[in-house]
């Protein structure tokens, strides 16, 4: 019978080797045959115009950023939910602080105009 620790050996060793392998494969044994077409830059099925390496705003990063962070914050959130006629005292207080410290930065964000898109 296989231990818990070997369970989880084997669980990564075969997620990284089904996609490893095909594309170890691929680079092996697929066509060479670079060419200026197949090199240059495509998007969308149109020709580009003009430079494409333009630099895009800061402020969409930094949108995407917290909105990443709030929305794994907010994951947190649920099991608390699902189980809090069960959580002692403490654990409500330390939830409480939790979702303050979230609000004071939702408002420090607000504040400094990252959630502005225009």
């Amino acid at each position: 019978m296989l231990s818990d620790w070997q369970f989880i050996l084997l669980f990564v060793v075969i997620a990284v080797v089904f996609p490893g392998v095909p594309i170890l494969l691929g680079i092996l044994l697929g066509p060479k045959k670079p060419n200026p077409i197949k090199q240059s830059t495509y998007e969308c099925g149109v020709e580009t115009v003009g430079d494409t390496w333009i630099q895009f705003k800061v402020q969409y990063y930094i949108f995407a950023l917290v909105f990443v962070v709030f929305d794994v914050e907010a994951v947190f959130l649920f099991p608390i939910a699902a189980a809090f006629n069960q959580l002692p005292f403490f654990a409500v207080i330390e939830i409480i602080i939790f979702v303050v410290i979230l609000l004071a930065a939702l408002g420090y964000v607000w504040r400094e105009g990252a959630l502005e898109w225009f």
